[in-house]
């Protein structure tokens, strides 16, 4: 049976990939708690260790968790209610594993607009003292459904890639194994809470025009 995982490491500080060449991951969209169902998420380092998790019980909208291997709560992901787009807001965990109200990021799907070409999957707004004003600190670029997007700063630099998984140059698995591959000095596990929350927004079918391309 072949690896899904990559087999040489970048990874040593799953937080922060500090490397001086950039940290791929391999991602399961499968939970690594076969008894909570399929709908999470498993991630292997370079080396094949469980480097985040997300152990889920369906797909309803009631938050989600994002662990470290060992599962220690690392972030806290929350849909907004009441509002016209699909948004979700992310939070700190303190050192009990508790949800604090430090908000990380929001993630919100992009509006259409007919004076500009908006080539965004979702557009991501750092912190959460400021008014957005409409510029995103990052942007995801491409098709997440098709598992070929890249993660932008607002300036135009790639922070992260995902791709589908190749087991050799000419066979590619499916679609719920994938590899994320992350620039050097990016915090791996706000990059992985990206990927965790576009999974949710670009997952409706009735909505292809802003997820599928």
């Amino acid at each position: 049976m072949s690896r899904i995982h990559p087999s040489e490491s970048n990874c040593n500080n799953l937080l922060r990939n500090e490397k001086a060449s950039p940290c791929a991951l391999t991602v399961l969209k499968r939970s690594s708690m076969s008894f909570h169902g399929t709908d999470g998420f498993t991630v292997f380092d370079e080396n094949g260790g469980l480097a985040f998790r997300v152990d889920n019980y369906s797909r309803k909208n009631h938050g989600l968790v994002l662990m470290d291997g060992p599962g220690t709560p690392l972030l806290t992901l929350k849909p907004q209610t009441m509002t016209m787009r699909y948004q979700w807001n992310v939070y700190r965990r303190d050192g009990f594993g508790r949800s604090t109200k430090s908000k990380v990021f929001s993630m919100r799907r992009p509006l259409p607009s007919i004076r500009r070409s908006n080539k965004s999957e979702a557009e991501v707004f750092m912190g959460g003292s400021r008014e957005h004003d409409g510029m995103p600190d990052f942007k995801i670029e491409g098709s997440f459904r098709r598992r070929n997007c890249k993660i932008r700063t607002h300036a135009g630099a790639t922070v992260a890639k995902i791709a589908r998984k190749k087991v050799n140059p000419t066979v590619l698995l499916s679609d719920d194994v994938f590899s994320l591959i992350i620039e050097p000095g990016i915090a791996t596990e706000l990059i992985m809470a990206f990927v965790i929350i576009l999974d949710r927004i670009c997952f409706k079918p009735f909505t292809p025009i802003l997820c599928s391309h």
